[in-house]
């Protein structure tokens, strides 16, 4: 399958050091199996950056990697409960220490929406239940969230 990364600059090699922490699913390289949305993020990057041009990296990967046992892998087809726990420990680990220990991870994007939504939860403002209710309904791309150096070195760069 090829995968797609939206930056504000080229990515020549994929540095995990350089990566943003407190993301969807950590600290790691994101990817996803959509160029337009590679696309659309390498634009919104550069506006927060306030520099570069936008840029998107296409990569090979080899999708049977996912089920197989060479790497943890972790895959939430829809947003649910454990998705959404999972999304909050992550977005909080820089205040909590939280790190898990997947490889790969592949799931919904927590687009601002989904973001709002789990900020009414942190909040207790909804009940977890009302949170999955609100999250099912919305189409929610996929992100490929690349976390090792040992899930890196399955990309292929085109």
């Amino acid at each position: 399958m090829t995968l797609y990364h939206g930056s504000n600059i080229v990515i020549e090699s994929v540095d995990l050091e350089r990566c943003s922490p407190n993301k969807d699913f950590g600290q790691g390289f994101y990817l996803t199996d959509i160029e337009e949305q590679a696309r659309q993020m390498a634009i919104r990057r550069v506006r927060i950056a306030g520099e570069g041009v936008p840029e998107v990296t296409a990569y090979a990967f080899d999708e049977s990697l996912l089920y197989t046992t060479e790497l943890g892998v972790k895959i939430f087809d829809i947003p649910c409960e454990e998705w959404a726990l999972f999304v909050m420990a992550n977005r909080e680990a820089g205040r909590t220490n939280y790190h898990h220990d997947y490889d790969i991870v592949v799931g919904p994007v927590a687009d601002d929406g989904v973001a709002f939504q789990l900020e009414r939860y942190a909040r207790q403002m909804i009940s977890m239940e009302t949170l999955v209710n609100e999250l099912t309904f919305r189409k929610l791309n996929r992100q490929y969230f690349f976390g090792t150096e040992r899930a890196i070195s399955k990309l292929q760069k085109l």
